[in-house]
C-alpha cells in the first residue's frame, strides 16, 4: 500500500467516580497473561449517573464477553463489549440503541468511546493536543446517552475480543468474515436484551465506515434486521478515491480541498483566502472538479503553458512553493504536503489531523517520519481505557487491550479493482428508504478527506428519491474531530438530531 493510502487506523478535571456495583451480577476472575478471556461468566454491571446538555442522566454500564457461536455449539471466538443504557427513560425496550466501533482494520472501538459518544471522554488539551502525562478521564457532557442506548464493539483482535483456542485468527481478517463476525454479535445482542422493537442505528469511524456500510445490508439480508440509520464518521467507501498512484489521478482533486483548509489553519493562503475560509474552500472544490481534473486526465499531453497555470493555482490553494507541485508533477500526496508545508518552520503535519503538528528532525527527508496527530492520541487514549475498564467498570483481564490489532494482510475480495462498499450502501438504501445517512468529517483530515465520501455518495446507483437521506456535517478538525472541544459541542448537537425518534 503506498503513503498516500496508508489508511484509518483507527481509525482518537472531574475525577473519577468509583461506581456502584448493581447486584446480581458478579465480577469476572483474572485471566493469565494472554489466556483468551472467559466468556462464560455473567456482565459486570455497574450504575452512574452524567450530566448531558444540562440534563442529568442515569445509566448502567455492562461490560462483558460475547461468545459467537459454531452451529455445533461451540465458540470460535469472545467479543468484548461495552454497553451503556439509560435508565431513568420510561420508553425501555424501544429506546434507540447506536451500535459503535471504530475501523483500521484492527482498531478497537475506545476512540469513539472515550473520545466522542461515551459518558466519560479523554482529557485532551482544548485544541486536542496531548496534554503533558498522567493522563485523565472527565465527564462528558456532550455524549449522545441522553438520546441514545450505546453498545461499543471490539472486533475479533482487537481490545480483549479474541479467537477460541482452536480457531485461526486470521479467518476473521476479511470484509466478508468481518461482516459475518459483528453482524452476529449485533443480532445476538439485540436478542438478549429484547431491543428488536427499538431504533437502531450504526456508527462507525474509518475504516468503520466501509463496514457500516457493508453491515446495514449484511443484516438486512441475512437477519431482516433493518436499521434506522447510518452515522458514518470519517470515512471511506470507495478506496479508488484515496488510493493514488500510476493510473488512478482520482485522489489529487478530491485531496485538494483538505490542502486548501489545513493551509489556511496555518496561515499559508493569499490574503483573500486567509480571510475566509468559506470561500477558499468554494474556489478549491471547483478548481479541483474543473481545470484541476481536466489536467490530470491529460497526463503528459498537458502542454507547458497550461502546467504553468495549474502549478499557480496549486501554490495559490496549498501554500506549498511552485517547486515542490512541479517536482510532483501535479500531484502531490499528504506524505509530501506534510512534510513541506511547514518546512521552513522544521515543522511537519499529522496526517489523521494537519493541524497538529511535530518535529521528526530530518530537514532533507522526502516525507513526514511520523504522525503527529497519531502519536497525541495514542498515550492518553490507551491510559485512560486500561484505567477504565478496572477502575471504574470493574472488568478485570490480564490481557493486553489491543488498541491496534495486527489483522494483515486483511482480504478486501476486491480482484483487479479498488474495494468499494458504495453498491451495498445504495442496495440497502433503495430496499430501506426509511435509511438515513449522517456522514461526518474533518476539513484537516489527510487520511479519508470528506471530500471523497462526497464523491462516492454522488456517484452511487441510489434512487434520487432517497438522497435527500443523506446529510453531511464538516467540522475545522481532523480525522478524530471529536478531541477538538468546539467539534465535539458540535457534534453532539448532530448526532442528537439524527438519533431522536
Amino acid at each position: 500500500m503506498n503513503k498516500f493510502a496508508a489508511l484509518c487506523l483507527f481509525a482518537a478535571a472531574l475525577s473519577l467516580r468509583a461506581a456502584d456495583t448493581n447486584a446480581p451480577a458478579a465480577a469476572p476472575e483474572k485471566t493469565s497473561l494472554g489466556q483468551i478471556p472467559d466468556a462464560s461468566h455473567a456482565p459486570v454491571r455497574v450504575t452512574n449517573t452524567v450530566s448531558i446538555a444540562g440534563e442529568r442522566v442515569t445509566y448502567i454500564a455492562e461490560t462483558g464477553m460475547l461468545p459467537l457461536l459454531k452451529p455445533d455449539g461451540t465458540s470460535r471466538a469472545s467479543v468484548f463489549y461495552v454497553a451503556y443504557t439509560r435508565t431513568d427513560d420510561k420508553t425501555g425496550a424501544k429506546r434507540p440503541v447506536t451500535f459503535s466501533f471504530n475501523g483500521g482494520p484492527g482498531s478497537a472501538s475506545l476512540w469513539l468511546h472515550l473520545g466522542a459518544l461515551g459518558p466519560r471522554r479523554v482529557k485532551m488539551n482544548e485544541d486536542g493536543s496531548m496534554p503533558a502525562p498522567p493522563f485523565a478521564l472527565t465527564n462528558n457532557e456532550y455524549s449522545i446517552l441522553n438520546a441514545s442506548d450505546l453498545v461499543f464493539i471490539d472486533p475479533v483482535a482487537t481490545g480483549f475480543s479474541r479467537a477460541a483456542k482452536d480457531e485461526k485468527p486470521d479467518t476473521f481478517f476479511g470484509d466478508e468474515a468481518d461482516l459475518d463476525s459483528v453482524g452476529e454479535f449485533i443480532r445476538l445482542w439485540t436478542t438478549r436484551h429484547d431491543r428488536w422493537l427499538a431504533p437502531k442505528f450504526v456508527c462507525g469511524e474509518s475504516y468503520g465506515v466501509f463496514r457500516a456500510a457493508g453491515l446495514a445490508e449484511h443484516l438486512r439480508s441475512r437477519y431482516g434486521l433493518y436499521l434506522n440509520g447510518l452515522i458514518l464518521v470519517s470515512g471511506v467507501l470507495d478506496f479508488g478515491t484515496i488510493s493514488g498512484g500510476t493510473g488512478n489521478d482520482l485522489p489529487y482533486p478530491l485531496i485538494l480541498p483538505a490542502y486548501t483548509a489545513a493551509a489556511h489553519f496555518h496561515n499559508k493562503l493569499p490574503a483573500d483566502l486567509q480571510s475566509d475560509l468559506t470561500n477558499a474552500l468554494a474556489e478549491s472544490r471547483a478548481f479541483a472538479k474543473g481545470e484541476f481534473t481536466s489536467a490530470l486526465l491529460q497526463g503528459a499531453a498537458l502542454s507547458a503553458d497550461e502546467k504553468k497555470k495549474i502549478v499557480a493555482e496549486l501554490v495559490r490553494l496549498t501554500g506549498l512553493k511552485a517547486s515542490v507541485i512541479e517536482d510532483n508533477n501535479l500531484r502531490v500526496d499528504p506524505y509530501v504536503f506534510r512534510k513541506q508545508l511547514l518546512h521552513d518552520d522544521g515543522l511537519i503535519l499529522g496526517a489523521y489531523d494537519a493541524r497538529l503538528t511535530g518535529r521528526d528532525g530530518d530537514p532533507a527527508g522526502p516525507g513526514a517520519d511520523f504522525d503527529p496527530s497519531s502519536a497525541a492520541v495514542m498515550g492518553p487514549f490507551s491510559a485512560a481505557m486500561n484505567s477504565y475498564v478496572r477502575s471504574e467498570l470493574k472488568f478485570e483481564d490480564d490481557l493486553p487491550y489491543e488498541l491496534i490489532a495486527g489483522v494483515q494482510p486483511w482480504n478486501y475480495g476486491a480482484r483487479n479493482n479498488f474495494a468499494n462498499a458504495s453498491d451495498r450502501l445504495a442496495s440497502v438504501m433503495n430496499q430501506n428508504p426509511y435509511l438515513k445517512i449522517l456522514v461526518l468529517g474533518g476539513r484537516c483530515d489527510l487520511v479519508c478527506p470528506i471530500d471523497t465520501m462526497r464523491h462516492s455518495v454522488d456517484h452511487m446507483a441510489l434512487a434520487d428519491a432517497y438522497r435527500r437521506n443523506v446529510t453531511f456535517a464538516e467540522f475545522d478538525a481532523g480525522h478524530m474531530m471529536y478531541i477538538n472541544l468546539p467539534d465535539l459541542k458540535k457534534l453532539q448537537t448532530e448526532l442528537e438530531k439524527f438519533v431522536r425518534p
